[in-house]
């Protein structure tokens, strides 16, 4: 911190240089009555000892570098204001074990309906987990032709339903698009797994019938990045087009960079989210050899149970989630319905573990710190936390304890578990994200939050209010939504009503 040198009230007065007035970032104290372009005591000080100038800038530099940076440095977080970088979004799509509506699936969130059952897509019956957040009863009509729907893995069937229901919701379907400049529209929606079933099939047929049996659309239909490339295929956009996978946090990580393009004026609009569909043998077998799913065979319903002290790991699920993402004057010229804006994010790594979380949760405080600088948010104007909470042992106090480092007033928050929906309808892997933010654009959108449900025992660390068993009414000013993977994949991404 700069300290006065004296009262020197005659130097008010004076008029100073302006190359004196450059040195006013490094010497304004913050929410100071100067603020608006008045030089500072300090200034005026300095200025009337005969400093010079660029002595005296190395000087503010090289003591912040030896004693930290300078307390007046500080300014007060500011959200971004250009229209051309501020991101609102304008659709949402899904697909989820309550179907491919939004309000529907939104609805039985906070009823805490389950949609857990034991699995019938393969014979699980030897398994030590056998259930799961299946999708039955799925329909891709109108979205996909026969043909393609044969040959595609489910999880660029979900992909492509629910992006287009999002191009739909935004007011973009075919017709309109035809009139847009498609190249200013791209799509970034990723897979943790991919098209693991397209995989699966092909290894069996490999070992079993030898190399010539196996499909042509093995690769393209395995490979993660075929979900972006799909939709773009189908609806002619030509934008910025790729896949991010990082596990878990991989729709998170999509927002980012959707956001990112956006901002640096690439696109004026971007699909973005995840997608998975990795409830088959393979998929299922690997979580269980990890010892990360759940085994409450004899109640499925009750099986995933974030923060209670008798959780024994996740419950698989599958779907798809996807966003359009807009640039605020964008949206604007061609009036959109707004829903929400997109405030920033953040992505770190914990470097430290395969698959489990580090236990001073600092990749995680330090994602949700990074999440709030981007935002130009303070702690204070967080008051929803969308969390993780796969309900696993080490992951649900590692999250707590990172956002108890963040936010020192917890008394107005409210968080759930993200994955606690997976008690409901399964932790959908590189979807979760996606269908996470939807949530927390559903809760903005509403003001009702849904319930933790299972919670019988809460930890006694978590002081938080975790919205236990039954809905809440809550007017939410800022929400974030964090998603972590395997691998130590931390993201946070924050949303807000539009303004």
């Amino acid at each position: 911190m700069i300290h006065r040198i004296g009262n020197h009230k005659n130097e008010r007065n004076k008029k100073i240089p302006e190359e004196w007035r450059a040195l006013l970032p490094l010497v304004l104290p913050v929410g100071s009555s100067e603020e608006k372009n008045q030089p500072t005591m300090e200034v005026r000080c300095f200025y009337s000892m005969g400093l010079e100038p660029l002595k005296l800038t190395r000087f503010l530099v090289h003591l912040a570098s030896k004693s930290g940076p300078i307390k007046a440095m500080v300014s007060a977080p500011k959200r971004e204001k250009d229209p051309k970088k501020r991101v609102v979004i304008t659709g949402m799509g899904l697909v989820s074990v309550f179907g491919n509506d939004v309000d529907t699936f939104y609805d039985k969130l906070l009823e805490g309906q389950s949609g857990i059952t034991l699995i019938d897509k393969f014979d699980a019956s030897t398994f030590p987990t056998r259930f799961a957040g299946q999708i039955r009863d799925f329909s891709s009509v109108g979205y996909i032709d026969a043909k393609n729907d044969r040959r595609l893995d489910d999880c660029w069937r979900y992909c492509l339903v629910a992006a287009k229901k999002a191009l739909e919701d935004a007011n973009l379907g075919p017709e309109i698009l035809k009139t847009m400049d498609k190249t200013r529209i791209g799509v970034l929606v990723g897979s943790g797994m991919g098209g693991t079933s397209v995989i699966s099939s092909a290894v069996e047929a490999l070992i079993l019938k030898g190399f010539k049996k196996i499909s042509p659309f093995f690769i393209p239909y395995s490979i993660t990045n075929m979900g972006s490339a799909l939709i773009a295929i189908d609806t002619g956009l030509m934008g910025p087009n790729y896949s991010i996978s990082t596990a878990c946090a991989t729709a998170n990580y999509s927002f980012c960079s959707a956001a990112n393009h956006i901002r640096r004026g690439d696109a004026d609009v971007m699909v973005a989210g995840g997608t998975e569909a990795g409830i088959h043998p393979a998929g299922v077998g690997g979580f269980v050899a990890c010892r990360a799913l759940s085994q409450r065979n004899d109640e499925p319903h009750r099986a995933s149970r974030p923060w209670d002290q008798s959780r024994d790991g996740f419950v698989i699920g599958e779907g798809s989630g996807v966003l359009i993402m807009e640039s605020l004057e964008h949206a604007t010229k061609r009036g959109a319905n707004i829903l929400a804006e997109y405030l920033g994010g953040g992505i770190t790594s914990d470097a430290y573990h395969l698959t489990e979380p580090r236990k001073d949760g600092l990749g995680v405080s330090s994602c949700i710190t990074k999440c709030l600088e981007d935002s130009g948010i303070s702690p204070e104007e967080v008051n929803y936390v969308n969390c993780h909470a796969t309900s696993t042992p080490a992951g649900d106090l590692a999250e707590v304890n990172a956002i108890k480092k963040v936010f020192k007033d917890t008394s107005e928050m409210k968080m759930n578990g993200t994955k606690a929906r997976t008690s409901m309808i399964g932790h959908g892997l590189g979807a979760a994200g996606g269908l996470e933010a939807i949530v927390c654009i559903k809760a903005i959108n509403t003001g009702w939050l849904h319930p933790t449900i299972n919670q019988d025992n809460l930890e006694p660390l978590v002081d938080i209010d975790t919205v236990p068993n039954v809905k809440k009414q809550h007017e939410v000013n800022v929400a974030l939504s964090n998603s972590f993977g395997f691998g130590g994949h931390n993201s946070v991404v924050a949303f807000a009503p539009f303004k």
